[in-house]
């Protein structure tokens, strides 16, 4: 696999490909009922519990749009930086599937809510910006289960009408580790404006990706496949990598690309064949006769426009500005609302430089390895901020700082409660630890020579054994200025 500057390629030995990549991720609308009646869209229900007869089509029951989930489509496509579309239309797409009781999904084809815009890339060797074709709003359909009975599938359709927006991106991703980021900045967006939780785990955001392959240098798109349904990064990634590869090995073989829709074995890491890739006719759109085509006043975009919150690109300009981060610094720093909200919590009353790297360094280390949200952090932003400030003001050194740093995620308890009960105030007394430099070099009266006579690697083993003697409690700076004294004497 050969990389570069802004894509990657599969080398063969007589070519090189190019994988072009586009994604339609689904991602279910935060809102406490669903797209088209006032069911509840809780997580986790017990099977079949939040069904109304709208979502089990009934015969008769009309469909009623949720302004709500308008509203947060807005508030999406203005995160995306995408044109709003004043008129669009719901339309019935035509298919069979046991959780789907209709026989028909409402979702929008000709005339989506929202119309092109766009999301900035932040890669390691530059910025690239991913163009979005639309975003449409759809309800969801139910869900089978296969793993309960040998003999039976179950049908839950808990989720049979959960307002869905559908993000299509257009073929503009070149690798998997562009589509990581694409992903990933997508939910972020949509955290920050508060649309969709993006849990993964739950479903609440997944995606099917198209995937094709040409040579180097070839304008024309190669066949594309879908694979149906990823729900996770890692395996959107996977996928990607395998159905490239192989792609390839067809074409390179002189057999053709059947287009098709494949799922993805995340246990063989492979994709298989499902079904013939369905096109728009096979659908059999057509608008929805109970539903009036949606008209939306320019004044009520621009009402959700005005009370958009600060997104994650802006926050980034605006922590490089202001606090002189770099943009790596900032990038991580803003790639979750809860992340920034604690950062700025801290620098409200610590040092922004030792803030950032106890953040980003010590922080992270303990909530990756405990697996934990930074709104569960076992210490909060006002406790860093106070063992933040006790280095700053010279009350215990950074290697102390760390024993404290262990026994507060242990506690929950403040620094200044544990410096004080453990005994770990650092000793910056000058003429205490002018004593204690004393009795070191007088013990040590033979390495003082040798010091004197050249050998000055010697000086380490001096802070040492002064940081010994005084059970590591000595102030780093004052010992090096009183000892750099007493050793030229």
């Amino acid at each position: 696999m050969e990389k570069e500057k802004f894509d990657y390629f599969i080398k063969t030995e007589s070519n090189i490909w190019e994988v072009v990549i586009g994604l339609e991720v689904h991602a279910q609308v935060i809102s406490e009922s669903k797209l088209f009646s006032g069911s509840s869209t809780k997580f986790g229900s017990k099977p079949n519990t939040q069904v109304s007869l709208v979502d089990s089509a009934f015969p008769g029951m009309l469909p009623v749009i949720n302004q709500y989930c308008i509203e947060q489509a807005v508030k999406t496509g203005l995160g995306l930086n995408a044109k709003i579309n004043l008129l669009s239309i719901f339309d019935r797409k035509n298919y069979f599937y046991a959780d789907l009781p209709a026989g028909y999904q409402i979702s929008q084809y000709k005339s989506p809510i929202v119309g092109e815009g766009a999301v900035t890339l932040d890669m390691p060797y530059g910025s690239k910006k991913i163009g979005i074709e639309r975003l449409h709003l759809e309800q969801d359909a139910g869900k089978s289960i296969h793993d309960l009975s040998p003999d039976n599938t179950f049908v839950d359709l808990n989720r049979a009408g959960v307002a869905l927006m559908e993000i299509v991106s257009k073929p503009d991703l070149r690798s998997p580790s562009e589509v990581n980021s694409y992903v990933k900045k997508l939910r972020t967006i949509m955290r920050y404006l508060g649309t969709c939780d993006g849990n993964m785990q739950e479903g609440s955001l997944r995606a099917d990706v198209n995937v094709s392959v040409k040579k180097k240098g070839e304008k024309k798109f190669g066949t594309r496949c879908e694979i149906k349904n990823v729900n996770s990064i890692k395996f959107m990634e996977m996928a990607i990598d395998s159905e490239a590869k192989r792609q390839v090995e067809l074409l390179e073989t002189g057999k053709t690309i059947i287009q098709e829709t494949r799922l993805f074995d995340t246990k063989k890491n492979e994709t298989r064949s499902m079904r013939s890739k369905e096109e728009a006719h096979d659908y059999r759109y057509f608008p929805d006769p109970d539903l009036l085509p949606l008209e939306l006043k320019q004044s009520f975009i621009d009402n959700i426009k005005n009370k958009l919150p600060e997104l994650p690109d802006q926050k980034k300009e605006r922590f490089i500005k202001n606090y002189k981060l770099t943009p790596y610094e900032s990038n991580v720093l803003v790639s979750e609302f809860e992340t920034s909200k604690y950062f700025e919590e801290v620098i409200k009353k610590a040092d922004i430089n030792l803030a950032k790297n106890w953040i980003i360094v010590e922080l992270f280390a303990v909530l990756n390895k405990k697996n934990l949200d930074i709104k569960e952090s076992p210490v909060s932003p006002q406790n860093l901020a106070s063992l933040i400030n006790a280095i700053s003001s010279g009350e215990i050194s950074g290697k102390i700082a760390k024993k404290v740093f262990e026994i507060m995620v242990e506690t929950g308890d403040e620094p200044t409660k544990i410096i004080k009960e453990k005994g770990l105030k650092q000793q910056s007394d000058p003429k205490e630890l002018e004593k204690i430099i004393i009795k070191v070099l007088e013990a040590n009266s033979d390495k003082v020579l040798q010091y004197n006579s050249g050998k000055e690697k010697l000086y380490g083993f001096f802070v040492g054994e002064i940081m010994k003697a005084s059970s590591g409690s000595a102030n780093p700076k004052l010992v090096n200025d009183i000892l750099k004294v007493k050793l030229k004497k």
